[in-house]
């Protein structure tokens, strides 16, 4: 399942998402990871959370970042649910078309049974429609 949460910039997104994982923690058997622009959040996690800051592995394009949740996936059989802030920055999208994305992402959670959430610095309203069910909460 994939899950969003959109808002503009600076609309309280990271916030929600880190309260999110952090009582998603509590409940979850398996893995969970944390992906992000930068590692200023690590102590904002529950140490059971695994924080990746993307920007280290060089990825320049949103192919190679679905080439990057594919490797993170294919060395942990136990991950259950992956965060993903800063969506648009860290899987390198330009013109704000996630649908690319969100498909390709929409068939990986379906074949390895992981739950992704999302946080994008979109308005709702900017969501192609067939999407806007995968909201959670827009801020």
């Amino acid at each position: 399942m994939v899950q969003l949460i959109v808002g503009d910039k600076g609309k309280g997104k990271t916030k929600y998402l880190l309260d999110k994982v952090n009582s998603e923690v509590q409940k979850v058997e398996g893995n969970i990871v944390f992906l992000d622009k930068s590692a200023k959040k690590m102590y904002e996690l529950n140490n059971k959370v695994r924080l990746i800051n993307v920007p280290d592995y060089l990825i320049s394009s949103s192919d190679e970042f679905i080439g990057f949740i594919c490797g993170i996936i294919s060395q942990d059989h136990d991950l259950q649910q992956m965060y993903l802030d800063s969506v648009l920055q860290v899987a390198c999208i330009e013109d704000k078309d996630i649908s690319r994305i969100i498909h390709k992402l929409n068939i990986i959670s379906e074949k390895f049974h992981i739950d992704f959430v999302l946080s994008v610095s979109m308005d709702e309203k900017e969501l192609p429609e067939e999407y806007k069910s995968m909201v959670i909460v827009s801020l």
